[in-house]
């Protein structure tokens, strides 16, 4: 029996262990950093537990600790501790504003691919439970087109990518997509793609902003992306950012608050109906199996 199938044979068992209705794994990502990919990401988390859902983090962006740093929150251990330490999921998960948690991936996600057969049943017990304590999984991506950030989208269900007004956003933005089509790994049909444009003074500007993107994607890539909505330029943001407070706590009055619940409930108003890769046994065997 080769590895893969072992791998498979550990998952079918634990698939069979649980019994719970799986959490929705939404990925956000962006083609350049500095757009405010995390932030939305943070202020997403906040939203959803405004309205009464469990939501946990998965920082995925190894190269950086923003959500930690925008939390104001230092995580005792990481995934590489649940890896190679034997800590159990619960330990890892650091508690943020509202109880929100969080996983910081630190050096774990760059190793996940190269993981004994015990250290790999031993991620997917612990990574299993996560669909009983969360109905959201929001992971957090690193920025760019790297091969990492594009396995990540290939195994998620559902993708957010944040963008801004500014050429080259744009530009990565198109360049992101055209990176995950072309991946021979990638299923069309699979992935549901939204756009949050970021910075906008206006729905006006964030809709013609999307449609450029969407103009391109459709004659060129022959994918499927929508427009959840937009983030208006915000002064409460940069504010809260330095406060190192999630603006929809901080500034809850705000044009930013206003904007993250209006995307909120456009994300809970379109239950996921595809539930093929819904769960997060679905999106961490994915990218560990590489199929």
């Amino acid at each position: 029996m080769d590895q893969a199938q072992e791998l498979r044979n550990i998952i079918k068992m634990n698939k069979q262990q649980v019994n719970t209705i799986p959490a929705r794994v939404i990925t956000v990502t962006s083609g350049k950093g500095g757009v405010g990919k995390s932030n939305t990401a943070i202020n997403l988390a906040v939203q959803l537990t405004k309205i009464g859902k469990r939501v946990i983090i998965l920082d995925a962006d190894f190269g950086l600790a923003n959500v930690e740093v925008m939390f104001g929150a230092i995580p005792k251990y990481n995934l590489s501790d649940l890896i190679y330490k034997e800590k159990n999921i619960k330990d890892i998960i650091t508690k943020g504003p509202l109880d929100i948690g969080f996983i910081s991936g630190g050096s774990g996600i760059e190793g996940l691919t190269n993981l004994s057969k015990e250290n790999i049943s031993y991620l997917i017990q612990n990574m299993s439970e996560l669909d009983t304590l969360a109905d959201f999984i929001i992971v957090d991506t690193g920025a760019g087109i790297s091969d990492a950030v594009i396995d990540f989208l290939i195994y998620s269900a559902e993708i957010l990518l944040v963008m801004t007004p500014e050429p080259t956003s744009l530009t990565d933005s198109y360049s992101l997509l055209k990176t995950l089509r072309r991946n021979p790994k990638y299923e069309r049909g699979l992935n549901n793609i939204k756009v949050i444009t970021n910075k906008v003074t206006s729905n006006e500007e964030g809709r013609k902003l999307f449609d450029k993107l969407n103009l391109v994607v459709e004659r060129f890539l022959k994918i499927k992306i929508e427009y959840l909505g937009m983030i208006p330029t915000d002064d409460s943001i940069e504010k809260s950012v330095m406060q190192q407070v999630p603006v929809s706590i901080q500034y809850p009055s705000s044009k930013a608050s206003a904007a993250f619940k209006q995307l909120v409930l456009n994300l809970v108003e379109e239950e996921q109906q595809d539930t093929r890769k819904k769960g997060i046994l679905n999106f961490i065997t994915g990218y560990l199996l590489k199929k």
